[in-house]
């Protein structure tokens, strides 16, 4: 039964998206009704298979030896899947609104869904040659929703992110050969699978393959120097850009970088080595570089997307670390950071669309206009800043707590680098709810009607914005879920 409900919750969306192209709706109504309803269903059959999780795997095919296909649940399964099923059925009605009218709705939707199913095959899968096959088809069923308006800057981008993810998962690959070669089992398993027998002298390979394969999958996570894609990718409607920032394609960088690091080459075998530090340098400066281009730009959707590059390093930061407390601060702020993003960016959306507005400096006085929205972006920001009492605040000090005890220079000096990015967010957030709430509107908008969305849009935000108090304000059950992840007893 177990393995029915995974399979199920992989295949529904997958299947479900096409297969909507195929009926023959009476009208639009119909077809969102029935986009909503599979969304919902994919999302509970995922809460049946967390509720009651097996630990056993599940074959789906096999190829030669160890080569498999296969699916099922642990510890890291859980979060990413929980906070991927809790997000899509309000990404969906967000999107319905923001959709209404655009060229190509029906096919993007289609791909909408199925990225659904492909991120939930990401969190299910039960190998790495799994996991590195739904990261590749990740790729394939995202860029046609980058490149859906088929603007020249839409093409353009979507190109780039593909050409970079290609690079990317050539360099993830090689990690998936010597964990082939080097290890007992593909399968994740907390503390690596390396055979200490089989390496021998040839450790110094195996940190250099790691290296590149968390550069690969770094990619996703928008390292530098390879993240470029993701500004330009903003080009994208914003439910689009607002998933691929928040949850699906980011995030699946950030989960397969923790899965290969924890899971397949284990944290004994890195920590301190060469290794450790090179990622690790790489992480802090992507955390300083990605904080001051957002300060330095004036787009609000690539502004936002800067700061995505900036919050991704946290996440990566507290797995280079490799210690448990690192690894909890990593998935705190994987899920936390997810739902104060998605918020801020479906807040830019509603700017965009209903006031037309795209840049900072347009942004004057629209806060009297659009009042709801920009007070969900103002949650958003102070979230994202780290004021105590909102869920930015609670993973950068489990982030910092854990960079704390960690017998590194680079440690301290990655807390430096979260103080001064914090710094850095209050400027590039907070001054766009100043710009909103008490700049100058334009000369004759200043009595124009109320901007703020319609229902569809407006619940996911007052949804994201109250969650984003909650998990400040009692963080406590979330925080118990992430030790036992960490501690392996789940």
């Amino acid at each position: 039964m177990q393995a029915f409900l995974i399979l199920a919750a992989v295949l529904l969306p997958l299947l479900g998206g096409p297969l909507s192209q195929l009926i023959a709706f009476p009208n639009r109504r119909s077809r969102l009704i029935y986009l909503e309803a599979l969304t919902v269903l994919t999302s509970c059959v995922v809460g049946a298979v967390l509720t009651h999780p097996a630990k056993q795997h599940f074959l789906i095919a096999r190829f030669a030896g160890n080569l498999t296909i296969s699916l099922g649940v642990d510890g890291m399964s859980v979060v990413f899947a929980a906070l991927v099923a809790f997000l899509w059925p309000l990404a969906m009605l967000y999107a319905f609104d923001y959709m209404e009218g655009e060229k190509y709705e029906n096919n993007f939707f289609m791909f909408y869904t199925m990225t659904y199913g492909v991120t939930l095959g990401t969190a299910f899968s039960g190998n790495l040659l799994t996991m590195y096959f739904f990261y590749e088809l990740l790729t394939l069923v995202t860029v046609p929703l980058v490149m859906h308006t088929l603007s020249r800057e839409a093409i353009l981008a979507s190109r780039k992110y593909f050409y970079y993810s290609l690079g990317g998962a050539a360099f993830a690959f090689l990690g998936l050969i010597f964990i082939i070669v080097y290890g007992d089992t593909t399968e994740f398993v907390l503390g690596g699978v390396l055979n200490l027998e089989k390496i021998g002298d040839r450790g110094g390979i195996l940190l250099l393959i790691y290296v590149l394969a968390f550069l690969g999958f770094g990619v996703k996570a928008a390292l530098c120097p390879f993240n470029s894609w993701l500004p330009q990718a903003s080009v994208a409607p914003t439910p689009v850009t607002a998933l691929l920032h928040a949850v699906a394609v980011v995030k699946a960088g950030a989960f397969a970088i923790i899965r290969i690091t924890y899971y397949s080459f284990g944290a004994e075998f890195l920590r301190g080595t060469w290794a450790q530090g090179v990622v690790m340098s790489i992480v802090i400066f992507t955390i300083v570089y990605g904080s001051v281009r957002a300060l330095k730009e004036t787009h609000l959707k690539r502004r936002l997307a800067y700061s995505t590059i900036s919050n991704l390093s946290y996440i990566l930061f507290g797995v280079t670390l490799l210690t448990p407390a690192g690894l909890v601060g990593a998935l705190c702020h994987l899920v936390f950071h997810a739902v104060m993003k998605i918020s801020a960016f479906y807040c830019a959306g509603a700017v965009q669309r209903k006031a037309g507005k795209h840049y900072i400096h347009e942004l004057d006085g629209l806060g009297r206009r659009m009042p709801k929205t920009f007070a969900a972006f103002t949650v958003s920001a102070l979230s994202l800043t780290g004021v105590p009492g909102f869920a930015g605040f609670i993973s950068k000090w489990y982030l910092g707590q854990a960079a704390v005890y960690v017998d590194r220079r680079l440690a301290v000096l990655g807390v430096a680098a979260l103080l001064l990015s914090a710094l850095l967010t209050a400027v590039y957030m907070l001054s766009i709810v100043v710009r909103a709430f008490f700049g100058a509107p334009p000369a004759g908008e200043e009595d124009l009607e109320d901007l703020d969305p319609g229902p569809l849009m407006m619940v996911p935000l007052v949804i994201f914005a109250v969650l984003t108090l909650v998990l400040g304000l009692a963080p406590g059950p979330f925080i118990d879920l992430f030790w036992q992840v960490a501690g392996g007893s789940l």
